[in-house]
């Protein structure tokens, strides 16, 4: 049986290195994307291909930029005949104070937390329709409820999570599409003090950050093991999304 293919953009690091990691060995080979971290994504590369020749390739582009996302789909179908499983993690995170937000910040993260999954989806569909594949979104918990000094950010992600469930109606049957949701996993690289920090852990259930195989699994089962679920969003949040 030939393996199921899977694009998994921001890959190089983080959460999305930990997700190319799981579905790679659960035996899918792998298209890595990234943006601007190419001696990450070599290194993810070759240990992902010493362990099964061939398996993974790369591919660059700027989720911002609609061009790029155009030539990102393109280098996809001439790297592979199917894929079945998108998974859009690449995502921008910074602070935008309502009153001196600019232009810019808003077209930043709108771009690269809405848009350019929209578009790379749409481009790819036709290979999603022929492997009666799925997309996974990642979202946030503050798709629903927003964060303070983060407005345009949190709009981004509630717009990624409705067109979770909007794109869910519209593709199926062929294309499966659900959502993950993580909460305290691991930190920005800036932006949370050790007190903001604490304050998020005293009101997460589980009294505890998650690890990123926490959300790594949860990709791997909605996209390759829950073929009767679509339309959905699953939080890994330690139970934050109870008090938050």
């Amino acid at each position: 049986m030939r393996a199921k293919v899977a694009l998994v953009t921001g890959a190089a690091h983080r959460i999305g290195a930990c997700i190319a990691h799981t579905l790679h060995e659960r035996g899918c080979d792998v298209i890595l994307h990234y943006c601007q971290s190419r001696d990450r994504v070599l290194q993810l590369q070759e240990d992902l291909n010493s362990k099964r020749a061939d398996s993974v390739t790369i591919a660059a582009a700027d989720l911002r930029d609609g061009e790029s996302v155009r030539q990102l789909a393109e280098t996809v179908k001439r790297q592979t005949t199917r894929l079945d499983l998108l998974v859009n993690n690449a995502s921008r995170f910074f602070p935008t104070i309502v009153g001196e937000t600019t232009p810019q910040q808003w077209l930043d993260l709108m771009a690269s937390n809405l848009r350019g999954p929209y578009f790379l989806t749409q481009a790819l569909l036709a290979e999603l329709n022929s492997a009666q594949g799925c997309v996974i979104n990642l979202l946030d918990v503050h798709a629903s409820r927003p964060m303070r000094g983060h407005a345009v950010y949190c709009m981004a992600k509630a717009g990624l999570q409705m067109m979770t469930l909007a794109l869910a109606r519209d593709l199926g049957p062929s294309v499966r599409v659900n959502g993950v949701a993580p909460g305290a996993i691991l930190w920005p690289e800036q932006g949370y003090s050790p007190a903001a920090q604490e304050k998020i852990l005293d009101n997460t259930v589980l009294g505890r950050t998650g690890e990123p195989a926490d959300i790594a699994s949860a990709v791997a089962y909605l996209g390759l093991d829950a073929q009767y679920v679509t339309g959905q969003v699953l939080a890994v949040d330690g139970g934050r999304s109870l008090n938050i």
